[in-house]
């Protein structure tokens, strides 16, 4: 299960990735404050980066021509910032947008399959013939830009080849999905778009894995049996009122009787359990510090201890943004320290941001990332289904 990683990040993506049985040839991230975490893990031989490959260089510079043999998965995030909510919009006009190297990856490494990750704003209205055109990039990958043909008049000559794919020598099989990483384990309402795609003549019959973990579970645990407070040692007094939003739930939950299948969504509490209050603990536990000057502002309010933390940002209103802080019930505020927004995208403790690199960069970084837990629900069903059909492959055979 060869991999080839691209726009690595700090290496959320590629961590639940490795933690699904895929071994990274080459690890590509532009960023060089990225690429000094990367390594710097890499140095102290943490051991889900210990192997990697990493290379420092921007994605439209990279040969591909040195990776020799069959890849399993091309996988990466391309910047997310040119179809941000909370970005400036620009889409395909921005020159951040990766989607075409993304693209030229699997037109010249071919693999047996890919993942790419992105935010559910690349699914708006205003994005979708963009979208449309990425979609169709990925599916006849041979068939490149030409000299001076714009997007429209590429996606136009790809439009036509849809008639005649059964012509194409390579093609992939693509499917787009909206996902929330919060419902498959990370302790973070996190919605992004996944897509996946596998090479044609691979026999995968391909399903997108069902989702983990659920609010209706969480909501169970916590007012119907009272199991989450007892977990956590917070008494009857010490709980906090239910909010208001969840009461028709829990009361259609209440009159069934019968707790929901699978897993409780994760909470703040749940993720940071064990760390104690930044500053206040007298263990040294790396990157937990107090960052000072949090502070609420509209449409910035923090998130709440007993639900999973709003998606962290990355900088767009400001780095790294009002939505990376703890809130208190008592109305106070305070910023996540970098282990605890690490615990938030699923990164483990052993793996730390160097001391040299600020806190609002490695916030960035954190903002930036994929959890691990997402991309492991995604890179063990690709897993599993490039397992099937190689067994099939054998069977012909």
């Amino acid at each position: 299960m060869r991999s080839v990683e691209l726009f690595a990040g700090a290496g959320g993506l590629g961590m639940g990735l490795g933690a699904s049985g895929f071994e990274p040839e080459l690890v590509v991230e532009w960023d060089s404050h990225s690429c000094r975490t990367l390594r710097d893990n890499k140095a102290r031989q943490v051991a889900q980066v210990a192997n990697w490959n990493i290379v420092e260089a921007d994605a439209r510079e990279v040969e591909y021509g040195g990776v020799r043999g069959e890849i399993a998965l091309v996988s990466g995030g391309p910047p997310c910032q040119p179809f941000s909510v909370g970005g400036k919009h620009k889409g395909q006009a921005d020159e951040r947008n990766m989607w075409p190297e993304a693209a030229r990856a699997v037109r010249e490494l071919a693999p047996r399959a890919f993942m790419f990750e992105n935010v559910r704003g690349l699914m708006r209205e205003a994005f979708g013939p963009y979208l449309d055109y990425v979609l169709l990039q990925l599916r006849f990958p041979l068939q490149g830009p030409e000299e001076g043909e714009d997007w429209e008049e590429h996606a136009a000559r790809l439009r036509n080849s849809v008639a005649h794919d059964e012509q194409q020598a390579l093609r992939y099989n693509v499917s787009i999905h909206a996902v929330d990483a919060a419902d498959y384990g990370a302790a973070q309402r996190r919605r992004r778009v996944i897509i996946v795609g596998f090479r044609s003549d691979e026999p995968v019959e391909w399903q997108a894995p069902t989702p983990t973990h659920s609010q209706e579970a969480l909501l169970w645990d916590q007012w119907v049996s009272g199991d989450y407070w007892k977990r956590h040692g917070v008494s009857a007094t010490q709980r906090p009122e239910m909010p208001a939003s969840v009461g028709k739930t829990v009361e259609r939950l209440r009159a069934a009787g019968v707790r929901p299948n699978g897993s409780a969504w994760r909470t703040v509490r749940d993720a940071i359990e064990g760390l104690g209050e930044p500053g206040k603990v007298k263990v040294k536990i790396a990157n937990h510090k107090l960052q000072p000057g949090a502070r609420s502002y509209a449409g910035h309010t923090g998130s709440p201890l007993d639900a999973p933390a709003k998606a962290l940002k990355a900088g767009a209103h400001g780095v790294p943004g009002g939505e990376n802080m703890l809130a208190y019930y008592d109305g106070s505020v305070r910023y996540f320290s970098v282990r605890e927004a690490a615990r938030l995208q699923g990164f483990p403790d052993e793996y730390e941001f160097p001391s040299s690199v600020a806190w609002g960069e490695a916030m960035r970084q954190l903002g930036n990332a994929v959890p691990t837990q997402l991309a492991y629900a995604f890179g063990s069903a690709i897993a599993d289904a490039l397992s099937a059909a190689g067994r099939a492959r054998r069977r012909v055979a």
